[in-house]
């Protein structure tokens, strides 16, 4: 054993406790390492192969923070210790937490990481059996927490989904019943029309006044409620005139078509009185027909768009890493969470350039869940959530803001701490806007931010990228 630097271990903070025995053991195992002013020990995410330990010199740690470098305060402390510090916990298997740089000629005493948590192990055993239980406990607590976080996410999305389908799903349903007794009041309307032996000529004319009128209802403008019932009062009285029964229900299935007075009359001079009636009925079934097909439609192409943004939102079909237009995944998350969004405006701000980021898409949309998510229960129901994307510092801002309450000032530094939550019990775990943070800045190397006042609050995510396109 070298006893000149047993000697000078023995005076500093960490090993001045150590026995002979205890001492003797490190210093067989380990060296010591000279180091340049500004040199660089080690790494930030290189494999941890080493306990150091300041002899003499000066130091400075640093931390990739997104896309910054977070430098911590130089020190000249002898005894300050880092690298493979967590070696001994778990599997031994850890990363660099950090960088390691000299500020001045440095002297590092040096023992390998195995031999390290070999001596822990071996005269520590207890403090390493309640550390490793923290560690490990905590880490799995975390991660137990975590995946209830997204399964009660997933389930909220599922129950919102499930609501969703249902009401195009019942409205396509509805229509289809409709569709078919109108169908059959079609073909009866036919038959008396031909029992009244109309030329065919005459059957011709409405024919193609069946084509007009639907033509006419799909260009009609949109009339506002008086101008609606002015329209539908003249062609009820015309109607009366002729001999219409029930007019009134008539009348406000012509109105609503765009069906104007000048079009009545010219029908009825090409029909006479005898075939006005039937003819009506039957293109009055013909506008109602055709309105229940435009209904299903409207209610299938929504069942659709469901079903394409369930496939957008969980990434199926695609890559887990790949270049990717974050509004398509906004959009996505937006579209299954409008149930939950409610009476909530939402307000989409899209730059016509959209940079391209490299990205998780699953992941990104879980941050977007929880953003949107958080600002839905600040507003309460009601207000105005705002999504803007637009390229900064060679990749995309997303910035998602509410018109709620606010953050409070002594509680937004704490917001992105694992299990920090204002909710009552029960309300929260405090891992959602954690779980959004370690996604942009560990998985992604970008930067989550937030600005807050009463009524605005702006949560803003920067995402590196390197190419672009238009925007669709």
């Amino acid at each position: 054993m070298s006893t000149a630097l047993a000697d000078e271990l023995r005076t500093t903070f960490l090993f001045e406790g150590l026995s002979d025995e205890q001492l003797g053991w490190l210093v067989e195992r380990g060296d010591v390492v000279s180091y340049d002013e500004g040199a660089q020990v080690y790494g930030e995410g290189e494999p941890g192969e080493h306990f150091l330990v300041l002899l003499d010199g000066g130091v400075r740690f640093t931390r990739r923070v997104g896309a910054d470098v977070l430098k911590m305060p130089e020190t000249t402390q002898r005894g300050v210790y880092a690298g493979a510090t967590q070696a001994f916990v778990g599997d031994g298997r850890n990363d660099y937490l950090n960088s390691l740089l000299t500020t001045r000629p440095s002297r590092f005493f040096r023992v390998g990481a195995d031999d390290f948590s070999t001596f822990m192990h071996r005269w520590f055993p207890m403090a390493v059996h309640l550390l490793e239980g923290l560690f490990v406990g905590v880490r799995n607590t975390e991660a137990t927490v975590r995946q209830h976080e997204q399964l009660v996410a997933l389930g909220a999305l599922s129950a919102g989904l499930a609501h969703e389908l249902n009401n195009p799903a019942s409205a396509a349903m509805r229509a289809t019943g409709q569709l078919r007794d109108r169908v059959a009041a079609m073909r009866q309307k036919l038959a008396m029309i031909a029992d009244g032996r109309l030329p065919a000529d005459d059957l011709g004319e409405l024919v193609a006044a069946q084509e007009r009128v639907i033509e006419l209802a799909a260009k009609a403008p949109r009339r506002s409620a008086l101008a609606e019932s002015e329209a539908e009062d003249a062609l009820t009285e015309w109607l009366d005139d002729h001999g219409v029964t029930n007019s009134w229900d008539v009348a406000a299935v012509f109105a609503g078509a765009g069906v104007e007075l000048d079009w009545m009359r010219e029908l009825a001079d090409q029909l006479g009185d005898e075939l006005l009636e039937p003819a009506l009925r039957w293109l009055m079934y013909t506008l109602e027909t055709e309105s229940l097909v435009i209904e299903i439609e409207d209610a299938t192409s929504r069942i659709s768009t469901l079903v394409a943004a369930v496939k957008q939102y969980s990434h199926m079909d695609r890559a887990p890493f790949q270049d990717l237009d974050v509004t398509e995944g906004i959009d996505s998350t937006l579209t299954l969470m409008s149930h939950k969004l409610g009476a909530i405006e939402v307000v989409r701000e899209y730059a016509d350039e959209i940079p391209l980021v490299p990205g998780y898409v699953g992941e990104l949309n879980q941050v977007w869940t929880n953003l949107i998510d958080n600002a839905r229960q600040a507003m309460d129901g009601a207000g105005t959530l705002t999504v803007r994307v637009h390229p900064a510092r060679g990749g995309v801002v997303v910035q998602i803001c509410d018109t709620g309450a606010g953050i409070p000032d002594d509680v937004r530094p704490r917001i992105f701490e694992a299990f920090f939550t204002t909710k009552r019990s029960g309300e929260g775990s405090g891992l959602g806007l954690e779980i959004a943070h370690r996604i942009i800045v560990q998985r992604h190397l970008g930067r989550i931010d937030v600005e807050s006042t009463p009524g605005e609050t702006c949560f803003s995510v920067w995402l590196p990228g390197d190419r672009t396109r238009a925007s669709a």
